[in-house]
């Protein structure tokens, strides 16, 4: 299984063609490249990076787990940059399928963890050591001493000291319970949350305004005039109907998002995937841009919120997070990202568009992979001042008597010249939704990939073992990297034009 298996443009993969991809081994440093294999896991997480042991070397960690409802004493790890070794290990009652944010609480100068997932798991971890400095209690009850239903906690971000304490507190989603039937439009309302960074404490709770569940991280920018934080949420999931927001952080403070405003509405599906923001306008004001599970891209005026844009890809649905970068000719900001085909349950191959930021016209289509969510990133990979996209890519062989077998590998989409190239080699199994990372993990100028994927070979839904790769490159990076991970290099959803090399 060394030789590369897609068929390009539209047409589905197969293994019985060899690919017209160009090999980049020659790009791959053997001596500072590892791979780790993880038993008994599976992961829905994304890789994000720290230095934990002062070494200089970025580290890595990222959340795992067993079947839903089953406990897992590996539900987070620390694994060291530099050799792939375990550094700490977190059990967790539930899968945690949410992807890291840091910050220092435990003032030692090294990035403390904040990660969520199933059963109301939400926890901080002391990076030096992994001990848990506090995980969020599912008997929290609101200011009025009401009970409320806990569900699944999703990506955090980070705003402005709420709690008098002197750090960053948290604003984050929680909702989706996993027990309703899946047309059943009877279910627990969803609701944003202010939590004390320091002990998780819940400092203020805000129910989403239209009742519904919710399943989209939250988006947080400051105002223009740095009074308040706009945020973007949205309700609804792959078989309810639900709503696209933008509101205040004030109003969560208050408990109350009855007055945010209406972007948008779908009747069958909701808006999952979550928002990203990025200056298209050019008066300096991020503008807002988020996939509908319906399969359309919306993209906002940040200053007035009018409907600049929006792109329908018709019998799709759309799960992933939009990769931001400079793929056309113009100075503005494009689009790429993946569309499923298919109706949730049955989502089967994947389309690929890069849309013009300016204009919303698709600029670039292909159909490549079989169905997953994981997110592209973004890197000038030939140093010709365009970006171009790196993304993972599942392959599905049937055999004899039916017998499907599964591969994944890593691509780079070329724009300028149309091309697709194949990076580093083909690996037995799946990859579902952990987005790689890429940026330069030791500081030596050179681009490092970490990428996760399953093992199992036949099966794709599996929580039997996970690889984590490195590649280390010889690419030497000409230019930061805006957008090589998931929600961004700053993993919090915002691109800017002059923003770190990574977090």
């Amino acid at each position: 299984m060394s030789q590369t298996l897609i068929r390009l443009s539209h047409q589905l993969l197969a293994i019985s063609l060899i690919l017209g991809f160009v090999g980049t081994h020659h790009q791959l440093l053997g001596q500072k490249s590892w791979t780790k294999r993880i038993p008994g896991v599976g992961t829905f997480s994304s890789p994000r990076v720290t230095d934990l042991n002062g070494d200089g070397t970025d580290d890595i960690i990222l959340g795992a787990g067993r079947l839903e409802f089953e406990p897992c004493d590996s539900s987070v790890m620390a694994l060291d940059g530099k050799t792939g070794e375990l550094l700490w290990n977190v059990s967790a009652k539930d899968q945690i399928f949410g992807s890291a944010t840091f910050l220092d609480i435990t003032e030692d100068d090294i990035a403390d963890i904040f990660i969520g997932g199933r059963s109301a798991e939400l926890m901080a971890i002391n990076g030096a050591n992994g001990e848990v400095v506090w995980r969020f209690s599912s008997k929290t009850r609101n200011k009025k001493g009401k009970k409320i239903q806990w569900f699944n906690f999703y990506n955090p971000q980070f705003i402005p000291d709420q709690d008098g304490d002197g750090l960053e507190d948290i604003l984050i989603s929680n909702g989706g319970d996993v027990m309703v039937e899946a047309y059943d439009p009877d279910r627990p309302p969803g609701y944003l949350l202010v939590i004390s960074s320091a002990d998780g404490e819940l400092i203020a709770l805000a129910e989403m305004p239209d009742g519904r569940e919710i399943y989209m991280s939250v988006s947080v920018t400051a105002t223009p005039d740095g009074k308040d934080h706009e945020i973007v949420f949205g309700t609804g999931g792959e078989t309810v109907g639900g709503n696209l927001y933008v509101g205040y952080l004030s109003d969560v403070m208050k408990g109350d998002l009855s007055g945010a405003k209406l972007l948008d509405s779908s009747k069958d599906k909701g808006y999952i995937g979550p928002p990203v923001r990025v200056d298209v306008t050019e008066d300096g004001i991020t503008d807002i841009f988020t996939c509908s599970v319906d399969g359309r891209l919306l993209a906002y005026d940040g200053k007035g919120h009018e409907l600049l844009w929006e792109v329908k890809v018709p019998n799709t649905e759309c799960y992933s997070s939009i990769a931001v970068g400079q793929f056309t000719a113009d100075s503005i900001p494009d689009f790429f990202l993946t569309f499923a085909r298919g109706v949730w349950p049955k989502l089967e191959w994947n389309w690929q568009h890069m849309i013009n930021g300016r204009t919303g016209q698709i600029e670039f289509t292909d159909s490549l992979g079989y169905y997953q969510m994981t997110s592209p990133v973004v890197l000038d990979y030939d140093n010709d001042g365009k970006d171009e996209v790196l993304l993972s890519v599942n392959i599905q062989e049937i055999r004899e008597g039916y017998l499907k077998f599964f591969y994944n590998m890593l691509v780079v989409a070329d724009f300028q010249t149309g091309q697709w190239l194949m990076f580093g080699d083909t690996f037995e199994g799946n990859n579902l939704s952990s987005t790689p990372w890429i940026g330069d993990l030791d500081q030596d100028g050179r681009l490092d990939i970490l990428y996760c994927h399953g093992d199992n070979l036949r099966q794709t839904y599996t929580f039997d073992g996970i690889m984590i790769r490195r590649i280390a490159t010889q690419f030497r990076l000409q230019k930061p990297i805006l957008w090589g991970a998931y929600q961004g290099s700053n993993y919090n959803g915002i691109y800017r034009s002059d923003g770190p090399m990574q977090n």
